[in-house]
């Protein structure tokens, strides 16, 4: 049993549901930079004449790696390995960056070849469904140019690994990940976590109009023709993945009709749902977490909570992850890189200004997010999240797409 597994049995006799409201109550000081990477820094040029941490490049402190702002506030400065302690990144490294966070992951990319002058990561952005293709076609026809590659969603990473694609990772950014985000093989791991769950308007509704599971939904009569959902975001079809894995694909079929007759809106993207259960044109809605962390980042006092559904599809907890392709020139420099995306400043990044969940124990998330321990998401191989495909032929089919 992974250590995941381990930390929910612990649990598993008290309710694992939280809820948010998230207002007022947040702290707004913002914070302060730091002199060094993480505490006791002396803010010189970079440290002392060992293997690691003797940059020359510009001197980064964890504030930043930080975000600021409400959310952000009065953070303790994080654990796990820092950056100063592991050897510098020095070389040219190709990346494909999938997904529509990658313009974000790009801003932690931009602070390493910043601290690193001699690193630079020549990187590849589109779709990760699309560049994960692309890995497995290079793959096929002798190699692919990609050292590694960085998708926003599990699903995306195990068809590579499952065509052959990747090489091994190191086990020092293996074992600061719990189990249950990572392959089981050690050929991806998981560098950011996104958790379902359900934002909601909380002058229209209250915590106990929510239910537990997401199977109950189309008999709330509190949220009947007042929930959102966004069925081409490749989140959700992530989420309806996974409700086919655990009840099949009748049962998926019923719960997405039974939906659409409870009278269910559909918007473009998970963003776009949140703010509409924040400005009342909507009791509540389907999305990751954090976009309901983004609309009371932007908008401190709008009336939004967040609730998370307990043990099903609902209470998906997919990943960001990386994995090194097979055949790479730059072996040592890509292990050196997955580890450095694991630092406590990079995970940091992660957590403060993606608002995701941090991967490595030592990072909290931001403001009153339960810790990913302590949230209660099925027991499911994230790698089975690859056949978005049947996904999204089973959304057509029940004319959701």
């Amino acid at each position: 049993m992974s250590d995941s597994n381990d930390m929910t049995g612990r649990n598993a006799t008290q309710s694992r549901r939280r809820f948010l409201a998230l207002g007022s109550a947040t702290a707004a000081t913002a914070l302060a930079g730091c002199s060094g990477i993480l505490s006791g820094g002396d803010g010189g040029d970079g440290g002392s004449d060992g293997e690691a941490g003797t940059t020359t490049g510009q001197q980064i402190s964890l504030s930043d790696f930080r975000g600021s702002g409400p959310l952000v506030a009065q953070r303790e400065a994080p654990g796990g390995t820092s950056i100063e302690d592991l050897p510098d990144l020095s070389g040219e490294l190709t990346l494909y960056l999938g997904g529509g966070e990658g313009g974000l992951y790009l801003d932690l990319i931009n602070l390493l070849e910043q601290r690193y002058p001699d690193f630079t990561a020549n990187h590849r952005l589109e779709a990760s469904s699309d560049l994960a293709n692309t890995i497995i076609e290079e793959n096929e026809a002798g190699a692919s140019p990609a050292d590694v590659f960085m998708s926003i969603d599990a699903g995306s990473l195990g068809a590579v690994a499952n065509a052959d694609a990747t090489a091994s990772l190191p086990d020092e950014a293996l074992s600061t990940v719990p189990d249950a985000y990572q392959d089981s093989e050690g050929r991806w791991v998981g560098i950011a976590g996104r958790a379902r769950a359900i934002p909601y308007n909380t002058n229209q509704i209250s915590e106990s109009d929510i239910p537990s599971t997401v199977q109950e939904f189309p008999e709330a009569a509190a949220l009947e023709n007042s929930m959102g959902w966004a069925p081409s975001y490749g989140a959700f079809q992530s989420f309806v993945t996974a409700m086919r894995l655990i009840r099949g694909d009748d049962e998926t079929m019923s719960w997405l009709q039974a939906m659409q007759d409870h009278g269910i809106t559909t918007y473009d993207d998970e963003f776009r749902v949140s703010n509409s259960c924040a400005d009342g044109e909507l009791a509540a809605g389907f999305a990751n977490h954090y976009y309901t962390l983004r609309v009371q980042s932007a908008r401190e006092n709008s009336p939004i909570g967040l609730a998370f559904t307990e043990g099903d599809a609902g209470a998906l907890v997919n990943v960001s992850g990386l994995e090194i392709i097979n055949g790479t020139d730059n072996a040592d420099l890509a292990s050196n890189f997955v580890r450095h995306v694991l630092s406590a400043e990079a995970q940091e990044f992660f957590a403060t200004r993606t608002f995701a969940y941090p991967m490595i124990p030592g990072v909290a998330p931001v403001g009153d997010l339960p810790r990913i321990d302590e949230l209660n998401p099925p027991e499911i191989n994230l790698t089975e999240l690859a056949d978005v495909a049947g996904t999204v032929d089973l959304l057509r089919d029940a004319g959701v797409l």
